[in-house]
């Protein structure tokens, strides 16, 4: 009996790739080309499933030229690559990977929120440029951390691990908003109160983006969004290109009418925008919020898992669209 013919769309772990190789006829990318539309269209000729990434855009014209296609597991947990209801009209499982990168991403927006307080890159550069030759009071002030306010839009999974690091382990005050509140007891855990969007702005120290990239949350923060925040303030980003109106805050960052910023994902990656490039007050990874090694095998297994439970069993694990599982 043959086996399903799947594609991996990116590189990934080779042990995993064994494991699938087990279940499944394989076309690997070991070597990670990022395919343009049309080439990832022809290489899914055929395939029944496909582990994807970020990167891999499964839309309706991709979905007509293979209908074959029963099932596209993203090793992300974000999924704003899928036209879901396109998805979902075709008979197409989607699944996403949750919770197994929830503390790593939580761990790493702290990072960058205290790199961009404490102005790390700004005075990394300035030692590597053998520009210090000399102690000075002011040098590379920053802002205070602990005990200050944080807010933080968008207060699911991530969110809530970074409002139980900010106020059980720095003593930061927590505010938040997000679509529909937390109940009290998930209150009580992250010592959280519930805000508007307009008071969090104008009153948190620092202002922390975990929300979900949608139609409804592009450019959450903009131009209008950025005034309304202190002159001492950070505003950090953990959640998708597109949530920040990137050229704007350029201008914000260089005018200095916020403190600083920590980015870690951009509108277009992997093009950064080049204003952002040219602002010293800014810190800049490249979407690696997830990248510890045993976090990212673990979202690599379980977007394996969703494609093996779901020939195997009829449903994959962690299911996007439901109605058609």
């Amino acid at each position: 009996m043959s086996k399903p013919s799947i594609l991996v769309a990116r590189a990934i772990f080779p042990e995993v790739l064994q494991s699938l190789a087990q279940v499944f006829e394989v076309e690997s990318n070991q070597a990670d080309e990022v395919w343009s539309a049309a080439e990832l269209t022809r290489r899914m000729q055929g395939k029944v499933g496909a582990l994807t990434t970020g990167s891999e855009r499964i839309d309706a014209a991709l979905l007509q030229a293979n209908p074959q296609l029963r099932i596209v597991a993203n090793m992300a947990v974000g999924f704003n690559n899928f036209d879901v209801p396109a998805m979902t009209a075709a008979g197409v499982l989607a699944s996403n990977t949750p919770d197994v990168l929830t503390e790593t991403t939580a761990d790493f927006g702290f990072a960058l929120l205290m790199a961009t307080a404490r102005r790390v890159t700004e005075s990394e550069h300035y030692l590597r440029a053998g520009l210090w030759t000399k102690w000075s009071y002011d040098m590379f002030a920053g802002s205070e951390v602990h005990g200050s306010t944080i807010g933080i839009i968008g207060m699911g999974r991530i969110g809530q691990g970074i409002a139980r690091r900010a106020a059980h382990g720095f003593g930061m005050k927590v505010i938040y908003h997000n679509r529909s509140r937390l109940s009290a007891e998930s209150e009580s855990q992250c010592k959280a109160m519930y805000v508007g969007k307009e008071e969090l702005l104008k009153t948190a120290d620092h202002v922390m983006l975990v929300v979900p990239y949608s139609a409804e949350s592009h450019h959450t923060i903009g131009a209008a969004e950025l005034a309304l925040m202190k002159p001492s303030a950070t505003l950090v980003n953990i959640a998708r290109g597109g949530i920040v109106d990137d050229a704007a805050l350029a201008v914000a960052l260089r005018e200095k009418r916020i403190a600083a910023a920590g980015l870690d994902v951009f509108e277009g990656e992997p093009k950064v925008h080049p204003d952002l490039l040219t602002v010293p007050n800014v810190v800049l990874t490249p979407h690696i919020a997830s990248s510890s090694i045993p976090t990212r095998l673990a979202m690599a297994n379980l977007a394996a898992d969703n494609l093996i439970s779901f020939f195997a069993e009829g449903k994959p694990l962690t299911p996007l669209n439901t109605v058609v599982a």
